[in-house]
């Protein structure tokens, strides 16, 4: 299968980081692992299921603690997705868990800025941030998360997300007007644990730009025909949806119905380290589920929330590309997730 272009907008930085380097890093930083050895730590992060892995990630992100960290998670990963296609990638990570942990802002910031320069400058990847606030913050640090990444604008910071478990998004809608002031985009899970109505908090209070996951809005047809109306993108992770079990099984996937009626979905990888996947797995079954990898790219460019500049880049990539080249995906992959 050739390696063609792919755009990644939903990725969990603190959960792209391999067993090897976790280790190494939680080596150097004296930091005690749940496993102390290789294949200890991969049995560890091996996902089970959403309980089990909260708490790995509980366990294991606090090893991320200096501006070195932060910067290898950007290089290490964007070595990887370079080297499986990608072009662009939207890094999520989530600023105040180290920065409750006594880790300064500017360690966090800084380390992940300086990485994605080092990985357009050695893979040509172009790399931005959308760093989440978790639902369990009070206001204050919802706001305070939000002016630090209005600081790192001009570093790659586009916009603001929000995760933890998919509690209503309502009570953040002053933090996220907030980042609006401070020009940020809104770029929310929603729709992924909690049904249509978290979607359409969103949309309403939160005035997101593009929803992370978003498959749930199947449940409500009238929700799905505005998202198509208003030509809103969904970061659908398909693999990450089964190791979860928000989907039951992979041809009961909503992404069919979803690009059958022509709402937007671009394909991520979530959390490739902790949910065991990558992205050509994730392009497999997004293939398999009826999303061809030209149309799903062009849902990416829709989606993203760069510059002009660059997504003009990204549209040449897009239309220079022979995408007659891109084979059916190996069976294997397919059914090795059914």
């Amino acid at each position: 299968m050739v390696a063609f272009p792919k755009i990644e907008l939903h990725v969990h930085l603190e959960g792209t980081v391999r067993p090897a380097t976790l280790l190494a890093i939680a080596r150097r930083n004296g930091y005690t692992l749940p496993a102390d050895s290789l294949e200890g730590l991969a049995e560890l992060c091996r996902f089970r299921d959403f309980p089990h892995f909260l708490t790995v990630w509980m366990a294991t992100t606090p090893a991320l603690q200096t501006a070195a960290d932060f910067h290898q998670v950007v290089v290490d990963y964007a070595a990887e997705a370079a080297g499986l296609g990608a072009v662009y990638l939207e890094g999520i990570f989530s600023p105040a868990e180290p920065a409750m942990r006594g880790v300064a802002w500017e360690e966090v910031f800084e380390g992940y800025c300086e990485g994605a320069q080092e990985a357009r400058e050695r893979f040509g990847i172009e790399i931005f941030f959308t760093p989440d606030i978790t639902r369990a913050y009070s206001p204050q640090l919802a706001k305070e998360t939000v002016r630090w990444c209005a600081r790192y604008r001009e570093r790659g910071v586009l916009a603001v997300g929000l995760g933890g478990l998919e509690t209503a998004p309502e009570p953040f809608a002053k933090a996220f007007a907030l980042a609006r002031s401070l020009g940020l985009g809104s770029v929310p899970h929603a729709g992924e644990g909690a049904g249509p109505a978290s979607i359409r908090g969103a949309l309403d209070a939160l005035h997101a730009d593009r929803i992370r996951h978003g498959i749930r809005a199947v449940e409500d047809p009238a929700l799905v025909a505005e998202l198509a109306a208003r030509g809103i993108v969904l970061d659908v992770t398909p693999v990450s949806n089964l190791r979860t079990r928000v989907v039951a099984t992979l041809d009961e996937h909503p992404l069919r119905a979803l690009a059958a009626v022509g709402v937007r979905c671009s394909i991520s990888t979530d959390d490739p380290a902790l949910m065991a996947t990558d992205l050509t797995l994730d392009y497999a079954l997004a293939a398999h589920l009826g999303a061809a990898p030209r149309w799903v790219f062009d849902n990416g460019v829709a989606g993203a929330l760069c510059d002009e500049p660059t997504r003009a880049r990204l549209r040449s990539i897009g239309e220079e590309f022979d995408w007659t080249t891109v084979g059916a995906a190996p069976a294997q992959l397919v059914d090795s997730l059914r």
